[in-house]
C-alpha cells in the first residue's frame, strides 16, 4: 500500500485495523449494522470482532492476495464518516426490537 491509511486506521499484517468503542453493546451492534450496510453495498466485507461495547475491524482484499487495496481505503473512509446521527437512531430502534 503506497497510500497512508485513513485517519484512525493502522496498517499492519497486510490489513487495515481500527477499534471503535461505543456507549454499550446495543450501540456497538447498531454501529456494526451500519458498517454491514456499507460493506454489502461495496461487496467488500471486513473481519469483525465484537466484545460488549468494543468493535474491532480489519480490512484487506482477500482476492488480491490478502493485501490492502483501494477497496479497503474507500471502505475505511466510509466507516470513518459514520456519524451518531446515523448510529444513535438505529441503536434506539434496535433496543426496542430487542426488548419486544
Amino acid at each position: 500500500m503506497d497510500q497512508a491509511p485513513p485517519e484512525g486506521w493502522n496498517h499492519r499484517e497486510n490489513a487495515l485495523h481500527r477499534s471503535f468503542q461505543r456507549k454499550d453493546f446495543v450501540e456497538a451492534l447498531a454501529f456494526l449494522i451500519a458498517v454491514g450496510k456499507l460493506a454489502e453495498a461495496a461487496n467488500h466485507h471486513p473481519d469483525v470482532e465484537l466484545s460488549y461495547n468494543k468493535l474491532h475491524l480489519s480490512l484487506c482484499t482477500h482476492d488480491a492476495g490478502h493485501k490492502v487495496t483501494e477497496k479497503d481505503i474507500h471502505l475505511a473512509e466510509q466507516i470513518n464518516a459514520l456519524s451518531d446521527a446515523t448510529v444513535l437512531p438505529a441503536a434506539q430502534k434496535l433496543r426496542e426490537y430487542l426488548r419486544s
